[in-house]
């Protein structure tokens, strides 16, 4: 999944919870009855002052555990070519560099022969520590999905096969960082539409779909719906454009605010398909089979994504994820950043997709994703082209992750 993405979202109904859980609150409205709470959220109840108190189990732990290793523990670590994964460390380093814990370790690594494989892991070894990532309930393994660059093929006018648009950022699509107002929601914002001196939600996928709330910033317009949707869920891609036969890229650029909900979740919810069925060539086969039931599928989805058009200098080059730099195939890996650190290196051992061939290398946590979510979640960025469609696809494994940290650093 590339970067559907790329922020931390806030649905506007939990803000009220959220800064109540952070002691900062103003004074709470009444509730919402038909407001649904997401999965693990806390309501506290006033006490009851003529009851006594009644002993409650300690709550369990929300954040990830980091257990010190050696690279010794690392499945795999001696046959995976770091040659591979140094450029990518590279540019991760731009970014991690600035950072106290990793200034010394990236001003070493820039006098690092890239092209000497032994030279790479004497770096690694001496100057970085493996620490073994466990899920909050103390789980060793997680989920490993993948994600890809697809094509497109379009026009910058509707006309023919060309029905299908792909949205600018809408004028009145209003973020709020709330960390501007509240330090203590670093990393969270508010994405709603302003009416009067209100924010109020803004549009759903199936009203941004009748045309009517983004009619006017149409980017480009492509022939294939479904590449479409498939495309917001990767978070970017490139269109080859069908009168210049130029290829552009379109990135992301903002989201209605509406978390991501899973399509291929609800169809095997309904019965429809089974799990193991349930990847994106299953999922593209039952629409050809359904094609009535096609708006109805993709609405389960809220989220919307808008683009942004790029020039694609170099084609070998990736997309950009939520780093800020540009991703490498095979070694570059989106996290939830909520959990884990983003930018560093993380060690990987899963399976190929469909495969009990083992997966295992050293990867960048580079990117996020809005279906991400969790201290072992990862999802594989396979790269471009049809055989990266077809391993992201049907990437659904297990898999084990280490943070590879400077050494006496800590994890968070």
């Amino acid at each position: 999944m590339l970067f559907t993405r790329r922020s931390l979202l806030v649905p506007l109904s939990l803000v009220a919870l959220a800064l109540a859980a952070c002691g900062t609150a103003p004074p709470a409205p009444k509730p919402a009855p038909s407001a649904p709470l997401p999965p693990g959220a806390v309501v506290p109840t006033p006490a009851t002052p003529a009851t006594p108190a009644t002993p409650t189990p300690a709550p369990k732990p929300s954040v990830p555990q980091f257990v010190p290793a050696s690279f010794a523990d690392l499945p795999g670590w001696n046959k995976d070519d770091l040659r591979a994964a140094w450029p990518a460390f590279m540019s991760s380093c731009g970014v991690l560099g600035k950072k106290p814990d990793w200034k010394e370790s990236c001003s070493i690594a820039r006098g690092v022969n890239g092209n000497d494989e032994r030279a790479i892991r004497t770096f690694f070894e001496a100057f970085l520590q493996p620490q073994r990532v466990l899920a909050p309930d103390g789980a060793e393994d997680g989920l490993v999905t993948g994600y890809y660059e697809p094509l497109l093929h379009g026009a910058r006018k509707k006309g023919g096969p060309f029905q299908t648009p792909l949205y600018k950022v809408p004028d009145d699509l209003v973020t709020v960082e709330l960390a501007s107002v509240y330090p203590e929601l670093k990393g969270m914002r508010l994405r709603g539409r302003l009416v009067g001196k209100k924010v109020l939600p803004y549009a759903t996928r199936a009203e941004i779909e009748r045309a009517t709330e983004a009619g006017g910033k149409e980017l480009l317009w492509v022939d294939d719906s479904v590449e479409a949707f498939f495309l917001q869920v990767q978070g970017s891609g490139r269109v080859q454009m069908s009168d210049t036969q130029e290829t552009v890229r379109v990135a992301y650029a903002d989201q209605n605010g509406h978390p991501y909900k899973s399509i291929g979740r609800y169809l095997v919810d309904k019965g429809e398909l089974t799990f193991e069925q349930a990847s994106a060539q299953g999922i593209k086969a039952w629409i050809a089979g359904h094609p009535t039931r096609q708006q109805e599928l993709f609405n389960v989805n809220p989220s919307y994504v808008f683009f942004k058009e790029e020039r694609l200098p170099d084609p070998r080059v990736g997309p950009k994820g939520a780093l800020g730099v540009p991703l490498t195939p095979q070694r570059s890996v989106a996290i939830d950043a909520a959990q884990l650190p983003l930018g560093v290196p993380l060690f990987l051992a899963t399976t190929q997709a469909n495969s009990d061939i083992p997966l295992q290398r050293l990867v960048m946590a580079q990117d996020t994703g809005g279906a991400i979510r969790g201290a072992i979640r990862v999802d594989y960025f396979f790269g471009f082209g049809a055989e990266a469609a077809e391993n992201a696809g049907r990437m659904k494994q297990r898999g084990n992750v280490w943070l590879l940290l400077p050494r006496q650093a800590p994890a968070r």
